[in-house]
């Protein structure tokens, strides 16, 4: 397993000095952000790009079947294993990556075999304490339409049962990939945008086994400072309907496992090789005037501040196993996090398998 020391890209600006006025002035934009806004993310409403190369592959859990996507490696090998989390609308008939991106042909063509689970919507890829209601109200039958907290008593996944997506991917996902496609367990990566970032480094955190690398892009790695739950809370309920002390009590070790600045000494321990980006904020010439570019101004904003305190963190453990990417300009969009996936390859390459 490969160290490094810690590096800046070229061209990527900033310093973790600033962390902490950072991080109060996004947490204030977060609560101050509309209901339909906060850390959902955008992209959401695109129309699936299905990849006929991709294949559906069925595995049996405690949640009941859940479908990954897979797309093979480019010279058939089964050594080289990533896993691709989506955002906080993950839908549940593609993956965010294949819909969105051609990052999954970028990966296939570098000789690394792509797993893209479905589905998971604002489960921040966890095991839950409980399915998600409210009031203690069972939620009902029918499925959630992703948008709105009226969704918190329609039926939809995690709702008729806990959702377990950190067993899914590190057991049930793990030894069927091995057991029927012969994929190596072990020494795989893994990477996600948003919720899919935090998500990326608590799976690296307590299955080093399993992955060697983790990758979060525009995730939010701070999640027990002041506000963030409420701003998490929030997000949730727009995003399906979904109640956050369903996931973890308040503030309870369960809670604290989930927290990246928490949990951070493990990939200090660990040795995890991580790439950890976010950008300023600041649209691109590729990002339109309009709500979706200012909601992801505002959103990119809290996720660079919750990064920066990550990242000092890191370093006030003497983490050297980390590459971060601090683009001068991005907004909380895939096409932010395409262009990160893109720079991202050769590290994550260089060490899997």
């Amino acid at each position: 397993m490969r160290n490094a020391r810690w590096k800046r890209r070229p061209g990527r600006s900033g310093t973790p000095g600033s962390w902490l006025r950072q991080s109060v002035l996004g947490i204030a934009v977060a609560i101050l952000l509309p209901l339909s806004s906060t850390l959902v993310g955008i992209g959401a409403t695109a129309t699936a790009a299905f990849n006929p190369a991709a294949f559906d592959f069925w595995v049996d859990s405690g949640m009941g079947p859940i479908k990954s996507r897979i797309l093979r490696a480019a010279d058939g090998n089964t050594n080289r294993v990533v896993y691709a989390l989506d955002g906080l609308r993950a839908p549940e008939n593609l993956n965010g990556w294949e819909i969105e991106t051609s990052i999954p042909e970028a990966l296939a063509s570098q000789n690394i075999n792509v797993v893209m689970p479905v589905g998971g919507m604002s489960s921040f890829y966890a095991d839950w304490n409980a399915p998600s209601e409210f009031f203690g109200v069972p939620a009902g039958n029918g499925s959630s339409t992703g948008s709105g907290g009226l969704n918190g008593f329609a039926g939809g996944p995690g709702k008729s049962y806990r959702y377990q997506w950190e067993t899914f991917l590190t057991e049930n996902l793990r030894w069927a990939l091995r057991d029927r496609l012969g994929f190596n367990p072990n020494r795989n990566g893994v990477f996600g945008l948003s919720m899919g970032g935090s998500a990326a480094l608590m799976m690296a955190a307590y299955h080093p086994d399993q992955f060697s690398f983790a990758g979060s892009f525009s995730g939010y790695l701070n999640n027990s400072a002041p506000g963030m739950r409420e701003a998490i809370r929030v997000a949730m309920l727009d995003a399906g309907g979904y109640n956050v002390d369903s996931m973890a009590p308040p503030w309870s070790p369960q809670w604290l496992r989930m927290d990246p600045f928490v949990f951070a000494p493990n990939l200090v321990r660990n040795g995890t090789r991580l790439w950890i980006a976010a950008a300023s904020g600041l649209p691109t010439a590729n990002d339109p005037p309009g709500f979706n570019t200012l909601n992801g101004m505002e959103l990119e904003s809290l996720a660079l501040a919750n990064t920066r305190a990550f990242q000092a963190r890191m370093s006030a453990l003497g983490g050297s196993n980390v590459v971060y990417s601090f683009p001068s300009t991005g907004v909380h969009a895939w096409n932010n996090w395409s262009e990160e996936a893109l720079h991202m390859i050769p590290d994550l390459s260089a060490n899997i398998g």
